[in-house]
């Protein structure tokens, strides 16, 4: 149904891609510019993050048929690369990794901090991409639900945008206790998810 489908489209790609937790990235990677560079970023970074995705859902599954690969074989290994980020969060491994990039980023002086490593690894990341083409691949031959992919891609995106636009704000109000429970809740939803999608692909084998 497209309710259902909306509603896992929403969960799992609010929980991998996880915008209310790049707040502090953002505001350590965009530490030093002026507000209006900073708007200028977090514009830039939610627009290429949104086509990237975008472009993965409409291609993704045409281009898992092109190498051979079978949509059940992609939710499982789907499933368990999302089970290794989800296991990150809970541990709160994701967000020391996410730290150690931003810092990276500054000390090398990347020209373009909206492309990397905003939007591309930590918005648009192996997590996200993989997400995308599985639920790109449960709405092959339903244009309504590609369509409502999409728009969940650019609605998460906005939200993206709005986050890095109160970034300050939301870290300072969260404080850390906040972040890290928010990620450790964030991390049992996704982990749940990719269960599913295991599941899923080892009882389309099976039926097969």
């Amino acid at each position: 149904m497209p309710l259902e489908y909306l509603v896992s489209a929403v969960v799992t790609l609010f929980v991998v891609v996880d915008p209310i937790g790049l707040a502090p990235t953002f505001v350590a990677v965009t530490a030093g510019l002026p507000k209006a560079a900073r708007r200028q970023v977090a514009l830039r970074a939610a627009i290429i993050a949104g086509v990237v995705l975008a472009g993965t859902a409409l291609i993704g599954d045409w281009l898992l048929r092109q190498l051979g690969i079978t949509l059940p074989a992609f939710r499982i290994a789907g499933g368990l690369l999302l089970f290794s980020i989800a296991s990150e969060m809970v541990f709160g491994v994701r967000i020391e990794r996410q730290s150690k990039a931003a810092e990276q980023a500054i000390e090398e002086h990347v020209r373009n901090i909206a492309a990397v490593p905003l939007a591309i690894p930590l918005m648009a990341g192996p997590g996200a991409l993989t997400a995308t083409v599985l639920l790109a691949g449960q709405a092959a031959f339903r244009p309504l639900h590609l369509v409502i992919l999409v728009g969940v891609i650019a609605t998460i995106a906005g939200l993206c945008l709005l986050v890095f636009r109160l970034a300050t704000r939301i870290e300072r109000g969260l404080g850390t206790t906040g972040s890290v429970l928010l990620s450790r809740l964030q991390g049992v939803l996704l982990a749940s998810l990719a269960v599913q999608y295991v599941i899923d692909g080892i009882r389309a084998v099976l039926n097969a």
